[in-house]
């Protein structure tokens, strides 16, 4: 599965499950780091923690483990790194505060499920 497919596929894991303004940022140009970011919200930290489990067991599923994982238990932030695919699940305070969109789109390499 490329990733974009794999990009694809859990952001609508995450519209299913009530995530709340997911969007695919395609950041290639931008950072080695990875080729996409995936930001999602959660309406509470209990929600984002869901979603992130949500993610990680349906990933696992796929054959996708994450490298790292940082922040699931917490709920305010939690990230799930697949190499080329960084998952970012945040709960409304946090997403507000750090905006990870505005930081990496520019108006062209942005998708919202």
């Amino acid at each position: 599965m490329e990733n974009k497919e794999f990009t694809q596929k859990i952001c609508g894991l995450l519209k299913d499950h009530k995530g709340e303004d997911v969007v695919s940022i395609k950041v290639t140009e931008k950072t080695d780091v990875a080729d996409y970011f995936i930001v999602a919200g959660g309406r509470s930290s209990t929600h984002a923690r869901s979603l992130a489990e949500h993610v990680e067991e349906e990933a696992e599923k796929l054959g996708f483990t994450a490298i790292r994982k940082e922040g699931i238990k917490e709920g305010r932030w939690a990230v799930l790194d697949y190499g080329d695919v960084i998952v970012h699940i945040f709960n409304d305070e946090t997403r507000l505060f750090y905006h990870l969109e505005k930081l990496w789109d520019d108006g062209t390499n942005t998708v919202k499920y």
